[in-house]
């Protein structure tokens, strides 16, 4: 029986290699999918379940196409119960989504003060800015939300912190409102800060 060459025989076997060798990287996505899927439709028995596994890091998994983890999910819909379960079981209170939203800012934008105060409970940096390096002061400011810029400032949110977009900070974004001047007061009544580096969006 003639051999066949070399080359014919990696040919063939090529594809059964790549199966073979499937990275644990690809294991680990396709879990992570799932996890999220479960954190979606709230299914907690799975996601209980999924977490019990020994030596999984799925809780801190990202969706492949928005860049978004368990706890942006759970915060779009105002859910306290599920956020605090996640975060008792590791996951990353300053994770960034694909536009470089933390959780926090989240919480800022859907006006939800009580999922703030768990986050900040939680050590989330209330100085992590987007992608625009907008902070979650700076879209509190903009929403003209008294209770949260005070949780804000309460929890060391720097006022003088600037976007990267029109290069100004909360404290000018409330002076140059004068639809609300109890937020330009309340920020005012902060003395400026310095601002320190704060690391960008890690996409």
């Amino acid at each position: 029986m003639d051999r066949l060459p070399v080359k014919t025989l990696r040919r063939l076997f090529a594809p059964l290699l790549i199966l073979v060798a499937l990275p644990a990287a690809a294991q680990q996505q396709s879990q992570g999918y799932k996890f999220l899927e479960a954190v979606r439709k709230s299914s907690g028995d799975e996601v209980v379940k999924m977490l019990d596994q020994p030596g999984q890091r799925i809780v801190n998994a990202r969706d492949i196409t928005t860049g978004e983890g368990a706890l942006h999910i759970v915060v779009k819909r105002g859910d306290a119960t599920y956020l605090r379960f996640l975060l008792a079981r590791g996951a990353d209170p300053n994770m960034r989504d694909g536009r470089g939203d933390t959780p926090l800012l989240l919480a800022v934008q859907y006006g939800q003060n009580a999922l703030v105060d768990i986050l900040a409970a939680a050590k989330a940096n209330p100085n992590l800015g987007n992608g625009g390096g907008e902070t979650p002061l700076i879209r509190a400011v903009q929403k003209r939300d008294l209770p949260l810029v005070r949780s804000l400032l309460a929890v060391g949110a720097n006022p003088d912190q600037t976007d990267n977009v029109a290069g100004m900070s909360a404290r000018d974004y409330a002076r140059a409102d004068t639809r609300t001047p109890a937020i330009a007061k309340l920020i005012d009544e902060k003395p400026k800060q310095a601002v320190r580096a704060v690391a960008g969006p890690r996409l």
